[in-house]
This record gives C-alpha cells, sequence and structure tokens, in this order.
C-alpha cells in the first residue's frame, strides 16, 4: 500500500502522514499494527476455506493425492 492509499483510508492528507509519523509514532506504530492485523486475519480465512474444502472433499470420497 502506497503511503497516499493509507492517507486516503485515513482520511488524512499526506501532510498529515507527515506530521502523525514525525509528532506520533506510537499512533503510526499502532495503526501500522493494526493493518498487519486485518492482513493476517484476511488470510487466516483464506486458509481456513482451503481447509474446509479439503474437508469437504476427503468426506465426499473425492479426495486425489497428487
Amino acid at each position: 500500500m502506497t503511503r497516499k492509499e493509507l492517507a486516503d483510508i485515513l482520511g488524512i492528507s499526506l501532510r498529515t502522514l507527515d506530521n502523525w509519523e514525525k509528532e506520533k509514532p506510537d499512533l503510526v506504530r499502532l495503526i501500522n499494527q493494526g493493518m498487519a492485523l486485518d492482513e493476517s486475519i484476511e488470510a487466516t480465512k483464506k486458509h481456513l476455506q482451503e481447509l474446509e474444502n479439503i474437508k469437504a472433499k476427503a468426506n465426499n470420497g473425492k479426495f486425489k493425492l497428487k
């Protein structure tokens, strides 16, 4: 994600984002942690769906080993 995209998501200007990075590093750290958590949750959901698909195929006798 670009800095511009992040600013848009947060509803702030690039100048405000620059100021936060200089004056509020803890806030920036928390935003980064929140974004990383969101990405991790989405990846986990994807992996869970893949596991559910494998389970369904195995239960239907359609599971094929490579």
